[in-house]
Protein backbone atom coordinates (compact mmCIF):
# COMPACT_ATOMS: atom_id res chain seq x y z
CA UNK A 1 0.00 0.00 0.00
CA UNK A 2 1.77 3.41 -0.99
CA UNK A 3 2.33 5.99 1.62
CA UNK A 4 0.28 9.47 1.73
CA UNK A 5 2.42 12.17 0.42
CA UNK A 6 3.59 13.87 3.55
CA UNK A 7 3.24 17.87 4.24
CA UNK A 8 6.21 18.45 3.21
CA UNK A 9 6.24 17.00 -0.62
CA UNK A 10 2.57 18.56 -0.66
CA UNK A 11 4.36 22.03 0.56
CA UNK A 12 7.58 21.80 -2.01
CA UNK A 13 5.09 21.11 -5.09
CA UNK A 14 3.05 23.99 -3.88
CA UNK A 15 5.90 26.17 -4.09
CA UNK A 16 7.51 24.66 -7.33
CA UNK A 17 4.03 25.17 -9.38
CA UNK A 18 3.31 29.06 -7.50
CA UNK A 19 7.50 29.19 -9.30
CA UNK A 20 6.31 28.10 -12.47
CA UNK A 21 2.97 30.37 -12.17
CA UNK A 22 5.52 33.14 -11.26
CA UNK A 23 7.85 32.56 -13.93
CA UNK A 24 4.95 32.53 -16.93
CA UNK A 25 3.22 35.98 -15.71
CA UNK A 26 6.92 37.34 -15.82
CA UNK A 27 7.06 36.06 -19.28
CA UNK A 28 3.58 36.86 -20.29
CA UNK A 29 4.53 40.36 -19.19
CA UNK A 30 7.86 40.78 -21.27
CA UNK A 31 5.85 39.39 -24.43
CA UNK A 32 2.54 41.72 -24.14
CA UNK A 33 3.88 44.55 -25.38
CA UNK A 34 5.18 43.05 -28.59
CA UNK A 35 2.29 41.35 -28.70
CA UNK A 36 -0.21 43.87 -28.54
CA UNK A 37 1.81 46.11 -31.42
CA UNK A 38 1.47 42.59 -33.45
CA UNK A 39 -1.99 42.79 -32.86
CA UNK A 40 -2.48 46.40 -33.31
CA UNK A 41 -0.33 46.35 -36.63
CA UNK A 42 -2.28 43.39 -37.77
CA UNK A 43 -6.08 45.20 -37.57
CA UNK A 44 -5.48 48.37 -36.75
CA UNK A 45 -6.69 48.42 -33.65
CA UNK A 46 -6.64 51.98 -31.84
CA UNK A 47 -6.12 53.46 -35.54
CA UNK A 48 -3.05 52.00 -35.60
CA UNK A 49 -1.73 52.77 -39.63
CA UNK A 50 -0.61 50.23 -41.53
CA UNK A 51 2.69 49.86 -43.51
CA UNK A 52 2.80 49.38 -47.03
CA UNK A 53 5.43 48.61 -49.40
CA UNK A 54 5.62 50.23 -53.11
CA UNK A 55 4.01 47.07 -54.75
CA UNK A 56 1.42 46.55 -52.07
CA UNK A 57 0.94 50.22 -53.32
CA UNK A 58 0.60 49.68 -56.71
CA UNK A 59 -1.71 46.77 -56.42
CA UNK A 60 -4.13 49.50 -54.05
CA UNK A 61 -4.08 51.57 -57.49
CA UNK A 62 -5.20 49.59 -59.58
CA UNK A 63 -8.12 48.22 -57.89
CA UNK A 64 -8.98 51.59 -56.80
CA UNK A 65 -9.61 51.65 -60.94
CA UNK A 66 -13.25 50.56 -59.77
CA UNK A 67 -13.64 52.79 -56.76
CA UNK A 68 -15.66 54.88 -59.14
CA UNK A 69 -13.45 58.22 -58.65
CA UNK A 70 -14.28 57.91 -54.59
CA UNK A 71 -11.93 59.71 -52.28
CA UNK A 72 -11.36 61.22 -48.53
CA UNK A 73 -10.48 64.41 -46.84
CA UNK A 74 -7.21 63.66 -44.90
CA UNK A 75 -6.67 65.58 -42.19
CA UNK A 76 -3.14 66.21 -40.85
CA UNK A 77 -2.41 66.97 -36.92
CA UNK A 78 0.90 67.57 -35.14
CA UNK A 79 2.02 67.49 -31.93
CA UNK A 80 4.98 67.83 -29.42
CA UNK A 81 5.36 66.24 -25.96
CA UNK A 82 6.04 69.25 -23.14
CA UNK A 83 9.32 68.82 -22.69
CA UNK A 84 10.37 68.73 -26.64
CA UNK A 85 10.82 72.06 -27.32
CA UNK A 86 10.18 71.96 -31.05
CA UNK A 87 7.82 73.26 -33.55
CA UNK A 88 5.96 70.64 -34.98
CA UNK A 89 3.36 71.02 -37.59
CA UNK A 90 1.83 70.12 -41.04
CA UNK A 91 2.24 72.19 -44.40
CA UNK A 92 -1.29 71.46 -45.40
CA UNK A 93 -3.78 70.67 -42.66
CA UNK A 94 -6.33 69.09 -44.81
CA UNK A 95 -5.93 67.16 -48.17
CA UNK A 96 -8.50 65.21 -50.55
CA UNK A 97 -7.06 61.75 -51.80
CA UNK A 98 -8.52 59.73 -53.97
CA UNK A 99 -8.77 55.88 -52.70
CA UNK A 100 -5.84 53.72 -53.77
CA UNK A 101 -3.79 56.69 -54.92
CA UNK A 102 -0.70 57.68 -53.21
CA UNK A 103 -0.36 61.16 -52.22
CA UNK A 104 2.16 62.87 -49.90
CA UNK A 105 1.82 64.97 -47.04
CA UNK A 106 4.75 67.15 -45.48
CA UNK A 107 5.48 67.94 -41.92
CA UNK A 108 8.01 70.61 -40.89
CA UNK A 109 9.95 70.20 -37.45
CA UNK A 110 12.44 73.13 -35.83
CA UNK A 111 13.82 72.23 -33.09
CA UNK A 112 13.80 75.46 -30.76
CA UNK A 113 16.79 74.76 -28.29
CA UNK A 114 20.09 75.39 -28.19
CA UNK A 115 21.34 72.05 -28.12
CA UNK A 116 20.74 68.67 -30.68
CA UNK A 117 17.78 67.03 -29.94
CA UNK A 118 16.91 63.20 -31.01
CA UNK A 119 12.82 62.78 -31.20
CA UNK A 120 10.59 60.31 -32.00
CA UNK A 121 6.76 60.16 -33.41
CA UNK A 122 3.96 58.08 -32.36
CA UNK A 123 1.20 58.12 -34.24
CA UNK A 124 -2.63 57.19 -34.87
CA UNK A 125 -5.42 57.73 -37.26
CA UNK A 126 -8.76 58.82 -36.47
CA UNK A 127 -11.68 57.19 -36.74
CA UNK A 128 -10.44 53.93 -35.42
CA UNK A 129 -11.69 51.78 -37.79
CA UNK A 130 -9.97 53.62 -40.72
CA UNK A 131 -6.62 52.49 -39.37
CA UNK A 132 -6.37 49.26 -41.21
CA UNK A 133 -6.92 51.39 -44.44
CA UNK A 134 -4.76 53.68 -43.98
CA UNK A 135 -1.08 52.03 -45.24
CA UNK A 136 1.93 54.51 -44.94
CA UNK A 137 4.80 53.52 -47.54
CA UNK A 138 7.33 56.05 -46.25
CA UNK A 139 7.25 57.80 -43.26
CA UNK A 140 9.59 60.23 -40.39
CA UNK A 141 7.60 58.31 -37.89
CA UNK A 142 9.57 54.73 -38.58
CA UNK A 143 12.75 56.63 -37.68
CA UNK A 144 14.51 58.64 -34.93
CA UNK A 145 15.23 62.20 -35.95
CA UNK A 146 17.87 64.15 -34.69
CA UNK A 147 17.60 68.32 -34.89
CA UNK A 148 20.64 70.92 -34.36
CA UNK A 149 19.99 73.67 -32.60
CA UNK A 150 17.65 75.99 -34.58
CA UNK A 151 17.36 73.18 -37.71
CA UNK A 152 14.49 73.11 -39.59
CA UNK A 153 13.25 70.11 -41.41
CA UNK A 154 10.88 69.41 -43.94
CA UNK A 155 9.51 65.28 -43.37
CA UNK A 156 6.89 63.58 -46.07
CA UNK A 157 5.06 60.94 -45.89
CA UNK A 158 3.66 58.54 -48.76
CA UNK A 159 0.55 57.14 -47.50
CA UNK A 160 -2.61 55.98 -49.68
CA UNK A 161 -6.34 54.79 -48.72
CA UNK A 162 -6.96 51.22 -48.95
CA UNK A 163 -10.18 50.56 -51.46
CA UNK A 164 -10.92 48.01 -49.58
CA UNK A 165 -12.27 50.67 -47.15
CA UNK A 166 -14.89 51.07 -49.21
CA UNK A 167 -16.60 47.27 -48.98
CA UNK A 168 -16.21 47.96 -44.94
CA UNK A 169 -19.88 48.95 -43.64
CA UNK A 170 -17.67 50.30 -40.23
CA UNK A 171 -16.62 52.87 -42.48
CA UNK A 172 -19.69 53.63 -43.57
CA UNK A 173 -20.43 57.61 -43.31
CA UNK A 174 -16.95 58.41 -42.45
CA UNK A 175 -15.70 61.61 -44.69
CA UNK A 176 -12.54 62.34 -43.11
CA UNK A 177 -9.30 60.75 -41.82
CA UNK A 178 -6.92 62.68 -39.52
CA UNK A 179 -3.76 61.14 -39.23
CA UNK A 180 -1.90 62.28 -36.02
CA UNK A 181 1.64 62.30 -35.08
CA UNK A 182 2.91 63.17 -31.48
CA UNK A 183 6.67 63.72 -31.23
CA UNK A 184 8.50 62.88 -27.84
CA UNK A 185 12.15 62.97 -27.06
CA UNK A 186 13.69 59.83 -27.80
CA UNK A 187 14.98 57.52 -25.03
CA UNK A 188 18.74 58.16 -24.46
CA UNK A 189 20.53 55.30 -24.61
CA UNK A 190 23.19 54.69 -21.12
CA UNK A 191 25.91 54.76 -23.75
CA UNK A 192 25.07 58.23 -25.20
CA UNK A 193 27.31 61.05 -24.02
Amino acid sequence: MASAPTLESRNRKTMLAMFGLALGMLGLGYAAVPLYDLFCRVTGFGGTTQVASEAEADIAARLAASAGGASYSIRFDANTARDLPWEFKPVQVTDTVAIGQRDMATYTARNNSDQPITGTATFNVEPEQAGRYFHKIQCFCFTEQTLQPGEEVRMPVLYYVDPAALDDPNMEGVEQITLSYTFHEAIKDDNDS
